[in-house]
């Protein structure tokens, strides 16, 4: 019965008018993610509305294959221009920025699109296999466990981002966090350091934060050092490309899986994952001090992880209904419009969903691959334009990019105030995507930290007889005491003592 459910989806997927809509669906996806400012969320809930009158089939595979194309166009940008083309990028921007500027462009966007295509296949096998044991996982993370997990993810920022000073990769995300606050609350609505002002009683958009903080500081240094040498790009063999993820098979595995479990966890999203797996792909190399400074592991880890969410976040929606992410909640409404109806009872009214959607999945992630490809031996050579000429036209963009989330000047307004922010912060040597990072956590933190005094009546306690919080507790004291200076010089003796 699944052989011909597998069957039936290709026969589907091999219709030319799918076929064709696959590809557009792709190439639009792409182009979303590159462009600062445009997200997955919205390209998805953009075309939700055009496929109201198509066929079912035909819409599901657009609506999957410019989630996938979105997701991971954003690398592009990361690394050619060291602004993410969406917040999933923030980490590859990481290392990818440093290869493309010693004219590896091409290669560092071959492995991060090579990376993100097998991400995504690992999350198909794990959509099929690990569907009802990751669910029941994900059921026990109530709010203790959620504002821990936003504590771990900026303070695994803070140390991945900072180089040698991690106190200054936390207080960024701290101050991200503080400015996340800025708005309503999320549970009696009650305004805060709005001062009476109707646009920030709406909160700080993310999108005018990440173009500010990134994009900003791009244009401006631009002017400030003069470029006399344009970049030349080194040639690659795709050859050489694939024996440099053969080498790094073990970081995609890795990587693929935490992005699927972090998918899973509803609320989280691509971002984190990308984090995360870079966090991990760190940890588990000989060559630590290397990331940060153009190390292809670093970019391979984020681009596995944060594609490999778009199966996790999928997980959710087809055993519970509840989407794990942002993107994925638009993908669920979508579902909906056209008569699917995911959740407990799916598997006995329409069993073959599941195998399609795996199906297309996989046609677009492959789709995605390739399209990349041909469009970066365009896209690098942006790095042969001189900055000066090319950056007022990246300014207009970044603009562009902030305005349209709203369609508010406000938000322009808030894009040109974080551009002086990352000025600051790049001046003070301040990472600037525990920043980032803490902005996207902030309300999740806010929000299930007050929800969990609530439900305990303001006491601490569930945070430390709660088995899930006592492990992020755990872990995140360890990462914390591990940059104390004493115990690095301790470890130091102990690697002496060793060898």
């Amino acid at each position: 019965m699944i052989s011909q459910y597998i069957i039936d989806a290709l026969q589907q997927l091999l219709i030319p008018i799918n076929f064709i809509t696959l590809l557009i669906s792709v190439f639009f996806g792409l182009l979303v993610g590159m462009l600062p400012g445009l997200t997955a969320t919205m390209a998805i809930a953009l075309l939700t509305g055009l496929t109201y009158r198509i066929a079912p089939d035909t819409a599901i595979l657009s609506l999957v294959g410019v989630y996938v194309g979105s997701i991971s166009g954003g690398c592009q940008s990361a690394i050619l221009l060291n602004i993410p083309g969406t917040p999933a990028s923030a980490a590859t921007a990481t290392d990818g920025f440093k290869i493309a500027k010693r004219g590896e462009g091409g290669l560092g966007i071959f492995l991060a699109t090579t990376s993100s295509f097998l991400g995504t296949v690992i999350s198909i096998f794990c959509i099929i296999l690990l569907t009802p044991l990751l669910t029941k996982f994900a059921l026990k993370f109530g709010s203790y466990e959620f504002f821990l997990l936003a504590l771990f993810g900026v303070v695994i920022c803070g140390n991945l981002t900072s180089g040698d000073d991690s106190l200054k990769g936390w207080i960024s995300g701290i101050l991200g966090l503080f400015i996340a606050q800025i708005g309503l609350d999320g549970l009696n609505s009650y305004p805060r350091f709005s001062f009476n002002n109707i646009e920030l009683m709406g909160g700080i958009t993310l999108i005018p934060v990440m173009i500010g903080l990134f994009g900003f500081p791009e244009v401006i240094n631009a002017f400030m050092k003069e470029e006399k040498q344009i970049l030349n790009i080194t040639k690659f063999k795709m050859t050489e490309g694939f024996k440099i993820i053969k080498k790094n098979i073990v970081t995609v595995i890795r990587s693929g899986l935490i992005g699927v479990m972090v998918g899973i966890i509803p609320g989280v999203g691509e971002d984190i994952g990308g984090w995360l797996s870079y966090w991990a792909a760190k940890t588990n190399s000989k060559a630590k001090e290397t990331f940060g400074q153009g190390n292809y592991e670093g970019v391979i880890a984020a681009e596995a992880g944060n594609n490999a969410c778009v199966g996790g976040a999928i997980i959710p929606i087809l055993s519970l209904a509840v989407p794990g992410s942002a993107p994925a909640a638009v993908l669920l409404a979508a579902f909906w419009l056209h008569g699917l109806r995911p959740g407990p009872l799916m598997m006995k009214e329409t069993p073959y969903f599941l195998y399609q959607l795996c199906i297309f999945l996989t046609a677009g992630a492959f789709m995605m691959w390739i399209l990349s490809q041909i469009i970066s031996k365009f896209t690098v050579r942006v790095l042969q334009i001189n900055k000066q000429i090319l950056m007022p036209v990246i300014f207009v963009l970044c603009t562009v990019g902030a305005f349209v989330i709203n369609n508010r000047i406000f938000d322009v307004y808030l894009m040109f105030i974080f551009g002086i922010v990352g000025l600051f912060l790049a001046k003070l040597n301040y990472p600037a995507a525990p920043f980032l990072l803490g902005v996207i956590l902030g309300p999740m933190a806010d929000t299930n930290l007050r929800r969990a005094l609530v439900l305990s009546k303001g006491s601490l306690k569930p945070f430390f007889t709660r088995p899930i919080s006592i492990f992020f507790i755990v872990l995140i004291m360890v990462l914390i005491l591990s940059q104390l200076n004493f115990v690095k010089g301790l470890k130091k003796e102990l690697v002496k003592g060793a060898k």
